[in-house]
């Protein structure tokens, strides 16, 4: 059963997004809600992020909206080191700050700022350890950053009853399109 989950996918910038107003946010949180409330309907607890701009945000963002009917949900988030925004523009300073404020947990995994890659490395060890699942929203065709956690995800499932969910760029498209023939008058 997942009680924890990681969740995580491509930052804003991966997806070509650059605007909070950007249409295709639309379509994440609601893919990244139908997830999670399948999941919350079998006893789902907690949403870990490690913070990012992009899909985790928006992530955070859901569960916010879905505390209304699902009291009982907490998220958590846990970067991989302290001062994660700090080359961030002050628009989304605030946006991570007012997140992390509104969280049932926050806590850096190492407890210095950036020093090197390996605290992702550490990052993505700590998050799969402490949780039952992992939810990426992740296109193989086009990996980016979320491949790294991807490839670590499955290294681990393959030892342990951790799992491995993914949102793939042709959910988005199903969603998209369903929601364009929802909108059809006929």
């Amino acid at each position: 059963m997942l009680k924890r989950l990681v969740v995580t996918g491509y930052k804003q910038h991966e997806l070509g997004i650059f605007d909070d107003k950007h249409p295709g946010i639309v379509y994440i949180k609601k893919a990244l809600e139908n997830r999670l409330v399948a999941l919350l309907d079998d006893g789902l607890e907690w949403v870990i992020v490690s913070g990012q701009l992009g899909v985790e945000t928006w992530a955070i963002e859901v569960v916010l909206a879905l505390k209304s009917t699902y009291p009982n949900l907490k998220y958590a988030v846990l970067p991989p080191f302290l001062e994660q925004e700090k080359n961030w523009n002050e628009m989304r300073q605030e946006t991570y700050r007012s997140l992390i404020s509104r969280a049932d947990y926050y806590n850096t995994i190492t407890n210095t700022p950036y020093e090197a890659p390996w605290q992702f490395i550490e990052k993505d060890k700590f998050l799969m350890r402490n949780s039952d699942g992992i939810l990426i929203l992740y296109d193989s065709e086009n990996e980016g950053s979320p491949k790294f956690i991807k490839r670590a995800a499955d290294r681990y499932a393959e030892k342990s009853e951790y799992i491995v969910l993914t949102i793939t760029a042709d959910d988005l498209q199903v969603l998209a399109e369903e929601e364009q023939m929802d909108n059809w008058d006929f």
